[in-house]
């Protein structure tokens, strides 16, 4: 995976490029000088998460012949009041129609959850993080 971050606008105006020449803008809250012209780099990740799982979920259900005529995930995520602020608990409300068997999507969720996401995977302090400095 390959990704590249630019900042376009200033103080923190910035847009995230995958491979595929896909754009994400992001921006930092306006008590830090940014403007709100973008996701948050903390709502982004707590948005990939849910993504993560729907993928998962969606198929999962998929493999199983049901057809959802509604899907939707409200999220909720808290964070601590410290320097740095990371999440403190994300909650995830899944909307299904109601022509879906409440125990295959549990067992759906239970599985994306913990079993298939990556994201989901990623959130804990077995990664290890590291960097390189280029000047250009």
């Amino acid at each position: 995976m390959e990704l590249l971050l630019e900042r376009i606008e200033p103080l923190f105006g910035m847009e995230l490029t995958n491979e595929s020449g896909q754009k994400c803008r992001m921006d930092a809250s306006p008590a830090l000088g940014g403007k709100d012209s973008g996701f948050r780099p903390m709502e982004l990740l707590a948005g990939s998460l849910a993504g993560c799982i729907s993928v998962d979920v969606i198929n999962i259900l998929k493999k199983q012949r049901i057809d959802l005529k509604h899907y939707a995930i409200r999220i909720h995520a808290k964070r601590l009041e410290a320097t740095p602020s990371p999440f403190e608990s994300i909650r995830l409300i899944f909307e299904f129609d109601d022509q879906v068997d409440p125990v295959k999507v549990e067992r759906a969720i239970d599985l994306a959850k913990n079993k298939y996401c990556s994201v989901s995977a990623s959130l804990s302090d077995q990664i290890k993080i590291t960097y390189e400095v280029k000047i250009v």
